[in-house]
Order: structure tokens, then sequence, then C-alpha cells
């Protein structure tokens, strides 16, 4: 539990009753730090080329309605148009990522006296799930428009065009329809909190992650 008395954020951990006594100003200023520091990790980790496509825990597959698209094609030797609209797809979502940027640092300064108190003293992934709350919307809004141009200026749209032309000229084939813009963003906002849960459990966890006098102070604390 929490105690906000004479500026002092008092936090006593589970049976251990251990008791860290630290102004609030430094509690909500190191963990602003690690944010700032986490966010920028991620951004940079994943707006860069291969920051999706080489990374198996967060590669962009083909859509699911496209199964049946390659399965076909690959009948007829042509299931290589897929593997590069995948590959397009990823390339898409990575120049995507630094509009996210700006919005993190956005929510950082928006953060209450309460929403440091429940980060501070959450879970793993508490920031993670505060961002999440606050910047889905908006991150979905600044990375739209560059998602749909990349995927022209990458040739994804042209990928997919020439792909659904040949699989239209297989006889009775059924009509299959995909939203290439939003499953990116979907996949492309999935990326970015991945990393931020991660990067938010090394910084409390692993000593060696707190590059800062300030994140060395709080989280040491704990």
């Amino acid at each position: 539990w929490w105690e906000k008395g004479a500026g002092i954020l008092k936090s006593f951990e589970g049976e251990s009753g251990k008791e860290t006594d630290l102004p609030v100003e430094k509690i909500g200023a190191g963990l602003k730090d690690a944010l700032r520091v986490s966010s920028e990790n991620v951004v940079k980790q994943l707006g860069r080329e291969d920051g999706f496509n080489k990374d198996s825990a967060i590669h962009i597959p083909l859509p699911q309605q496209l199964d049946t698209v390659k399965s076909l094609l690959a009948k007829v030797g042509m299931s290589g148009m897929l593997d590069d609209l995948e590959l397009k797809l990823n390339r898409a979502a990575e120049q995507a990522v630094p509009k996210a940027k700006k919005l993190f640092g956005k929510a950082i300064t928006e953060m209450t006296f309460d929403d440091v108190k429940k980060i501070y003293g959450g879970p793993n992934d508490a920031a993670t799930q505060y961002f999440r709350s606050k910047m889905s919307s908006s991150l979905s809004e600044e990375m739209k428009p560059v998602v749909k141009n990349s995927l022209a200026e990458v040739g994804a749209v042209r990928a997919y065009d020439n792909a659904m032309t040949q699989y239209r000229s297989i006889p009775f084939v059924p009509e299959v329809k995909t939203d290439l813009t939003e499953y990116i963003l979907e996949k492309g906002i999935d990326g970015i909190f991945h990393y931020m849960a991660v990067e938010e459990a090394a910084i409390r966890q692993n000593p060696a992650k707190r590059t800062t006098d300030l994140l060395k102070l709080v989280f040491g604390a704990k």
C-alpha cells in the first residue's frame, strides 16, 4: 500500500515490510526517465530495416485471409508473390514506428501523481498498460497515413494487386478481401507494446539496464 505525506512516497512490499522513502518528485522523475529511455529504445529497435521482419517475436505474417490465396498460388508455382508481399508488409510497419516517439513523450509528460503511484507499485508491465490506455487511439491515427503511404512506397500494394490478379485467374476460387492498412496498424502497435513491456520489466529487474543516476536511485531502492 502507499502513503503520501510530507512529500514522501512510502512503499511497503509484501511480507518483508521493506519500506522505500523517496521524495515524490524523485519517484516521478525517475519513473518518467525510465519510460523515456524504454520508449526511445523500442522506437529505435523497431523503426529500422528488419526491426519487424527478422524478429520472430513480432514478425508480421500474411493476413489469415490470404492463406487460401497462397496455397492456391503455390500449386501454380507462384507462392513467391506472397512471400514478397509479406516482406513488404513488415517494411511498412518499420517505416511507421518512428511516429510513436512523440506520443510516448506526450503520455509521459501528462502523467499524474496517481499514475506514477500505480505504475511504480504495479506489475512489471504497469507502464505498458498505461501507455496502451493513453496512446492506442492516437497512435493508430498518427501511424495510419504513414502505413498507407509506406504500403505504396515499398510496393506492397502492387504486390498484393498482382497476387490477387493471379489468384482470381484460377477458376472457381472464393472471393478474398483484406484491409492491409488496418492489419499493419494492429500488428505494428502490438509489436511496439510487446517490446515496451520487455524494456519496462528489464529496467525494474536488471540493474545493468538502469542507465541514469535517477533510474539507479529510484529502482535500486525498491
